[in-house]
């Protein structure tokens, strides 16, 4: 069954099934995995037994407590083994093994399994990659035919001459029919029809491709959707002289790394910086619930962070009692594990204002959109050497400038706070030593 996915989550998409009909599996081993607007669950067999039956396919959504898939349990294994078969397709069946990997390998790693049980195949079509510790080998198909199981799962150890798995070849597939009983219960006949056929593959054309959306990039549609409709959005920008930053970062980058073990970035700045600026105006740092202003005693800075999947925005706790060194830590940890796809819904909750880089991907300028129910954001943007005044004779020089946008809720904020808040921001980051020495 589906499991619990949290307080806020009753729904998710089944993302893909590890275990199929045949297959055996140990009880609290993974079988699915169910992607839902936040994170990907892991669905586990409560039992040992044997995959029996699949509810539901991938791609479809599925509830908390919905049953996915049916197994037979391990006592009643030997039942299964008085199954009345009128023809086993199983004797037709051609093993697929492992090719010699060379005088000095004699094992490797399966990276990949590129086709799924029950698709069709053809002589030679790549099913498998082997990785080893000198190249990657590729398993192909040595007939056409239906590939009827996989022996070995993604991650699994194999040596040469060892079984991955079975295809039964397009000559074998002529009606095969087999019958099942389990005591006086009987299940479904399956028909293979030697009528089948493997359509041609399609020339390019001018066409159309589409994509069913991630639960992910729903959910994000929806609350930004949900953002422009509800707030009183507003976008105030200043200009900020990264020159001194990018001295300091330049004169201790490598002791801060030999210290902390972490490199020592602009982020940390951008977030110490902006929780002074949420301590100084507190309505930027407040919420609006129904005909109440909640004011926040406590900074947590949510931080947008690129994913395989999409942007996820985990969390800072108590940002402005954080180090340089405790920021760029939290902020290293946070991005590995959206890449590994580990974040958990608690470490994406709860923020208060949150911070977008959209500078790394090369963005001059934009307005960011406030990510609910905070009531501010602030946009990073690229650094780029422009033309400004400096000193006393106002002398023209180029200066490493960056752009920053602040959107924030009109009904909360005014432009007045809006403009002190990015002001603020500008005259910690313009002078770091400032923020270093609590002045």
């Amino acid at each position: 069954m589906v499991p619990q996915m949290g307080d806020s989550i009753t729904e998710g998409t089944l993302q893909k099934f590890l275990k199929f009909p045949g297959d055996k599996v140990q009880a609290d081993e993974i079988v699915a995995l169910i992607e839902t607007d936040k994170v990907t669950l892991d669905v586990r067999s409560t039992i040992s037994g044997e995959i029996r039956e699949l509810k539901v396919s991938e791609g479809e959504s599925v509830v908390v407590g919905q049953e996915i898939m049916s197994y037979v349990p391990c006592l009643v294994e030997n039942a299964l083994k008085q199954r009345d078969v009128v023809s086993k397709a199983e004797d037709l069946n051609v093993s697929v093994i492992v090719p010699t990997m060379g005088d000095s390998v004699s094992e490797g790693v399966i990276a990949a399994l590129s086709s799924k049980p029950g698709s069709h195949v053809k002589k030679d079509e790549l099913i498998a990659q082997i990785e080893t510790d000198k190249v990657t080998i590729d398993v192909r198909s040595p007939d056409d035919g239906l590939l009827v199981k996989y022996i070995v799962q993604e991650g699994e150890t194999v040596c040469a001459g060892d079984v991955i798995a079975q295809i039964l070849p397009s000559s074998g597939l002529s009606d095969v029919q087999v019958k099942t009983e389990i005591g006086s219960e009987s299940s479904s006949s399956v028909f293979v029809s030697s009528t089948s056929t493997i359509k041609p593959c399609q020339s390019e054309s001018r066409g159309e491709s589409r994509v069913k959306m991630s639960r992910l990039r729903m959910r994000v549609s929806e609350r930004l959707k949900s953002a422009q409709n509800t707030y009183a959005m507003l976008t105030t920008f200043n200009e900020i002289d990264m020159t001194n930053v990018i001295n300091m970062r330049k004169k201790y980058k490598d002791q801060f790394q030999e210290k902390y073990g972490e490199k020592l970035g602009f982020m940390s700045t951008f977030v110490a910086a902006s929780a002074r600026a949420l301590r100084e105006e507190k309505s930027v740092n407040a919420v609006i619930e129904n005909d109440e202003i909640v004011f926040k005693n406590f900074v947590d800075i949510s931080v947008a962070v690129s994913s395989p999947k999409g942007l996820v925005v985990p969390v800072l706790r108590s940002a402005d009692k954080m180090t340089f060194a405790q920021i760029e830590f939290e902020i290293s940890r946070y991005a590995n594990k959206a890449n590994d796809g580990t974040l958990s819904i608690d470490e994406m909750t709860g923020g208060t204002f949150t911070i977008s880089n959209g500078g790394t991907f090369g963005s001059l300028s934009g307005t960011p959109i406030i990510n609910p129910p905070q009531s501010a954001i602030l946009g990073m943007h690229s650094i780029v050497h422009r033309p400004v005044c400096v000193g006393p004779e106002n002398l023209i020089v180029a200066r490493p400038m960056m752009n920053v946008a602040l959107t924030y809720d009109h009904r909360l904020i005014d432009g007045r706070e809006a403009v002190s808040f990015l002001r603020i921001i500008k005259k910690n980051v313009e002078d770091p030593l400032r923020m270093l020495t609590e002045l």
